[in-house]
């Protein structure tokens, strides 16, 4: 069964860090490109970062410097380090995965995580 299996999340205070994992089961992750997304309420999803299957990473510009994705083959998982959390950060987050380069549409997505930074 193919599928995304995504962990972490939750409460931190502004100024904190989150890891956010997604585990793939089913498929290898090292031909695919990762994208992590996310919605507030009221908002549109958007593109968070992404790295492609060659470990090209592209990010948002509010999440620039704050924000590493990264993968780990062995383990089939990518990561989304998020550190200096602000309180407009708070959203529910996803991962997808395709093949390649970081480009709609994705085939596969991960159940998603809330994130919510609040003092």
């Amino acid at each position: 069964q193919v599928q995304l299996v995504q962990s972490g999340g939750g409460l931190v205070q502004p100024g904190g860090s989150l890891r956010l994992s997604c585990a793939a089961s089913g498929f290898t992750l090292d031909a695919y490109a990762i994208g992590w997304f996310r919605q507030a309420p009221g908002k549109e999803r958007e593109g968070v970062s992404c790295i492609s299957s060659n470990n090209s990473s592209t990010y948002i510009v509010s999440v620039k410097g704050r924000f590493t994705i990264s993968r780990d083959n062995a383990k089939n998982t990518v990561y989304l380090q998020m550190n200096d959390l602000k309180p407009e950060d708070t959203a529910r987050y996803y991962c997808a995965s395709r093949v390649g380069i970081c480009r709609s549409p994705y085939d596969y997505w991960g159940q998603g995580t809330q994130v919510t930074v609040s003092s």
